[in-house]
């Protein structure tokens, strides 16, 4: 593997950063649907469906057929709230990265290059309602080109921003991220973070029982 190094974001990064950023997003699709299959209740939809199309229509047929909708209806409202989520942020603070993160003092945007590729992104801003007595500030859009894992480049990435924090004065830096990002909660526990909360996003992340996860790491010097 090519080595590596973190720089803060410029503009002509931006079509690699919003590719790292979707296809890292969209890569939690097929691990929310395999959620979904193996709730009781999707389970007890596939058993009842097709019997109760067999018992009806008397046509094996129209039972596999029923299978099949359940598995496309499934497949989609797995994918919607990733895909919804990733529209959301190409709308709000991924539109103009430079404005979002480089104009402001407090924030910031890096990505991690190799082989004259971006690979990794992260970036921060400061949270605008933080508990009082505390300046918080909030990781978002940590991602790695799947190619690339297994490198420390998230790690780095992190690291980076944690000593930009203490170069800001900031308490702490607080995240929120998701149950189905496997490996993710272990990689920030192992950097210090530890979980303080969770919560359910929207009535489907309830209904599938997937929560979001809030993390926080308190800087020493605070």
């Amino acid at each position: 593997m090519a080595p590596y190094h973190i720089r803060q974001y410029q503009d002509s990064d931006r079509k690699p950063v919003l590719d790292v950023f979707t296809r890292g997003m969209e890569e939690h699709i097929p691990a929310t649907f395999r959620r979904v299959l193996m709730l009781p209740r999707t389970l007890l939809l596939f058993l009842g469906g097709p019997l109760a199309t067999v018992l009806v229509s008397g046509s094996w047929l129209l039972a596999i057929m029923c299978i099949v909708f359940l598995l496309l209806l499934l497949q989609l409202l797995a994918r919607q709230p990733w895909k919804k989520y990733v529209a959301k942020c190409l709308h709000t603070d991924m539109a103009d990265i430079t404005k979002s993160y480089l104009h402001a003092r407090g924030s910031c945007f890096w990505v991690a290059e190799s082989g004259g590729q971006v690979v990794g992104i992260v970036g921060c801003l400061p949270v605008k309602d933080p508990p009082s007595g505390r300046k918080q500030l909030e990781l978002l859009h940590l991602s790695v080109s799947s190619q690339h894992r297994g490198q420390g480049i998230a790690k780095a990435l992190v690291r980076t921003l944690l000593q930009f924090a203490r170069d800001q004065s900031y308490s702490d830096v607080v995240l929120d991220t998701s149950t189905i990002q496997q490996g993710t909660e272990a990689l920030y526990m192992s950097l210090g973070f530890r979980r303080t909360g969770q919560y359910f996003m929207s009535m489907f992340w309830r209904l599938v029982d997937i929560p979001s996860i809030q993390l926080k790491y308190s800087l020493p010097s605070a």
